[in-house]
């Protein structure tokens, strides 16, 4: 299930470009409008559930920190739990991580072991705004995987498709806006 054009319309127009953020030739988008519209945001939620509604999920997994906010709000939507992945050392029970590149080093997010509860193989959704080069989401699927549930998708509010950012991945990818 994919939004029409005129949903999408909806959805791009609301979305702010900053040019030259967090450094010159970089054209951050910025979701803070998209938040604050509230015709846009109920328009890409409303497509999210009705997409996900058939597929049977136990949870909702958003990574830190925008993907909390779309995840809450659909899994509340779908009747699913939420599970946060965070950054290291934001959780403070028990956890697992997974370290990956950056352009410069290596950053680590992480997830309680007991995440998903007692239920064997749960089925997640893994959710966040963007897709870049894809190393967070990678690693968010992978923990997602070592606590023993099963992530059925990647769902992203937008993808820079030209930075290949789904390659690699072992679940399927869905994006709402493509950015070329």
């Amino acid at each position: 299930m994919t939004l029409t054009s005129e949903d999408k319309k909806v959805i791009l127009d609301s979305i702010r470009d900053i040019p030259d953020f967090p450094k010159p030739g970089i054209i951050f988008k910025d979701i803070t409008t998209l938040l604050s519209t509230p015709h846009a945001f109920d328009t890409l939620m409303t497509h999210l559930s009705d997409r996900y509604k058939s597929y049977e999920l136990d949870f909702i997994a958003g990574i830190d920190a925008r993907g909390f906010i779309f995840g809450s709000i659909l899994a509340d939507r779908l009747g699913v739990g939420f599970v946060p992945v965070r950054k290291k050392g934001k959780l403070p029970y028990t956890t697992v991580a997974e370290k990956y590149s950056l352009e410069y080093g290596f950053d680590e997010v992480e997830i309680h072991i007991d995440a998903f509860g007692e239920k064997e193989n749960p089925n997640v959704l893994l959710i966040d705004d963007l897709i870049a080069t894809g190393g967070t989401a990678k690693a968010a699927a992978n923990l997602i995987d070592k606590v023993g549930a099963n992530c059925v998708e990647a769902c992203f509010i937008m993808e820079l498709a030209f930075l290949n950012g789904r390659e690699g991945f072992e679940s399927p990818v869905y994006s709402v806006l493509e950015i070329d």
